[in-house]
Parts: C-alpha cells; structure tokens; sequence
C-alpha cells in the first residue's frame, strides 16, 4: 500500500503485507491523516477499483475521515499518471532487486529505503528538480528563487554563453490528476486546479 501527494510526490504512507484488505487499507489512511493533519473535505484519495479500495470497511473510514473518494476510471490502467511514474521509477532504481524477496521484512526495508531516498533525495523534473520532501515542506519556493538568481547572475555575467532564455524556474503552483487537452497546454505559471 502507498499514499501519495500528488502536489508535492511525496509518499506520505506506506505498508507491505502479504495480501490485501480493506481493513490494512483503511488502517494506513487513519494514520496517513492523523500524521498529515488533514481536515474535514481537504483531502481527495484516487485509487484503482482495487476491492480493498472499494471495500466496506475502506469507504466508511474515508467518510469517517471526511476524505472524499475518487477512483480509476474502468478500464484505464493509467488513470493516476503520478502513481504510474512513481512505480517506473521505483522498477527502474538501480538497486531494485533481481529475485523475489527473501522474507516480508526485507522487503519492508528494502521499500523504506526506497521512500527514504524518493523523498529525500530525489529531485523530479516535473516540479523543477526539488525533493517531494522540500516541496511538501514548502520549502520549494525559496529554493527555486535562488536558483534563479543564480540563473540571472550567470547570464549577465557571461551573455554570450546564453543562445536563449534562462531556465524557468517559477513553482509549479497547481495539479490536475487528469488535465483535459487545455488544461495541459497552460504554461508552468498559468493557475491550475490541485488535486491531492
């Protein structure tokens, strides 16, 4: 099971079991938001069409918490971009293991080294080259002001290495899970809706 904000990518909840359940599920949303400090109606989960997503026990901690659930649209296997990019990069690390895992604990370290690193460390291109975790703490914004300053600086200095703009380095303000065809032509600084 993973929880993950989308605005920010960064994994917020995590469990490895065996099998899964309606019960685990609902369990590590409880947590996710008792951690998060979500409030009442601030928060929309998207999920596949899973049972343990749709199950009884799922639904009423959802409406329990005041989170609004939102699942996959049928037969699209790509409905949640976020999550498809997220697993692919998790596949594609280069210490992602070969053979099946020796027990269920190493398997449950193995993925909190994983959500460590991802959250951490890894910088993604698509909310310009911080971590989940610096965006999540909304650290982003000051980040990205000095690179651009540096940008700035650089390019008045030496304005013969500069062929065109400097980088763009303005905070993705908002998210769509699924933008239709306008919404995703917007430039980066046009207001988009957000979707968690």
């Amino acid at each position: 099971y993973l929880v993950m904000d989308i605005y920010s990518r960064k994994i917020v909840a995590w469990e490895v079991h065996e099998g899964e359940s309606a019960e685990q599920a609902a369990s590590l949303i409880t947590r996710a938001c008792l951690r998060e400090g979500i409030r009442w109606e601030q928060l929309v989960l998207h999920a596949d069409n899973g049972g343990p997503m749709k199950g009884a026990t799922m639904l009423a901690t959802l409406q329990k918490l005041g989170v609004v659930p939102s699942f996959s649209r049928p037969s699209v296997s790509d409905d949640n971009p976020y999550s498809e990019a997220l697993f692919r990069t998790l596949k594609y690390v280069p210490d992602y293991p070969s053979q099946p895992f020796e027990s269920l604990e190493v398997a449950r370290q193995w993925v909190h080294t994983f959500v460590r690193w991802y959250n951490e460390s890894h910088r993604h291109s698509a909310i310009g080259f911080v971590t989940p975790a610096e965006r999540h703490e909304g650290k982003d914004r000051t980040i990205l002001e000095a690179r651009a300053a540096v940008y700035k600086k650089a390019r008045e200095a030496h304005p013969e290495r500069w062929s065109g703009a400097v980088r763009n380095w303005a905070p993705v303000t908002e998210v769509w899970l699924n933008p239709d065809r306008e919404q995703s032509s917007l430039p980066r600084t046009e207001s988009r809706a957000q979707a968690a």
